[in-house]
């Protein structure tokens, strides 16, 4: 999955497409790098060359699918909908 947002908010569509198993590459910008930790190809997305560079390297080396992929289905563990819950109403109680 190619993913060359300018700018995000969090992330999931990078999410899901790891935990789809599918390699992703998408921006080192906003909260992105956060998001997908060493899961991912990281890339300018203002550089064309340089996502094309990424998208020929996943595209033509299965070593590297098969790392992007074990990688990305153990970084989405790390994320949950309850965690996510917990975290807010923390967040929250905190400035109540």
């Amino acid at each position: 999955m190619v993913f060359p947002s300018l700018w995000e908010g969090f992330g999931f569509p990078v999410l899901e497409a790891m935990a789809c198993g599918t390699p992703v590459i998408t921006s080192n910008l906003s909260s992105l790098p956060e998001v997908a930790g060493d899961a991912a190809i990281l890339v300018d997305p203002y550089n064309s060359n340089e996502i094309a560079d990424a998208m020929r390297m996943v595209a033509t080396d299965g070593k590297l699918q098969g790392q992007l992929r074990a990688a990305g289905l153990k970084r989405v563990q790390q994320f949950s909908w309850e965690q996510t819950g917990r975290q807010t109403v923390e967040l929250l109680q905190r400035f109540l």
